[in-house]
């Protein structure tokens, strides 16, 4: 007869820590996930795509007089809002392939994703 301790057996010990090591390890990967040089911000309203911008270009968007979104030294941030909860404008600045801020009664997506390299034809080398 296995021996109990807390209600589970040993087998299920195993098999708790084996899950807990994995999320562990996808959580610690997920934070060094960095941007590379080409990552760009999208931006979509209503489902839409509004545009594309570079993340390493300081600028600031003014997305249809409702949104404006600042993006500075590789962060992007919901500047300025009119909606009536300003959660998008309170959350923390994004950086990282992925991460999002949405603003929900403007039913507006920014969102970080990670850009490839141009490439260069061979006329322009």
């Amino acid at each position: 007869m296995e021996e109990r301790w807390c209600g589970m057996k040993k087998n299920d010990w195993i098999l708790a820590a084996a899950i807990f090591f994995v999320a562990v390890l996808t959580f610690g990967l997920q934070l060094l996930k960095t941007t590379d040089e080409y990552s760009e911000v999208e931006i979509q309203v209503n489902g839409e795509l509004y545009g594309r911008y570079r993340l390493e270009q300081d600028q600031e968007i003014d997305v249809n007089d409702k949104n404006k979104v600042l993006i500075k030294d590789g962060k992007v941030r919901m500047e300025d809002a009119d909606c009536p909860d300003q959660i998008c404008v309170n959350h923390r600045a994004i950086s990282r392939d992925g991460e999002s801020i949405i603003c929900l009664p403007n039913q507006t997506v920014v969102t970080i994703r990670g850009g490839e390299e141009p490439e260069v034809d061979e006329i322009a080398r």
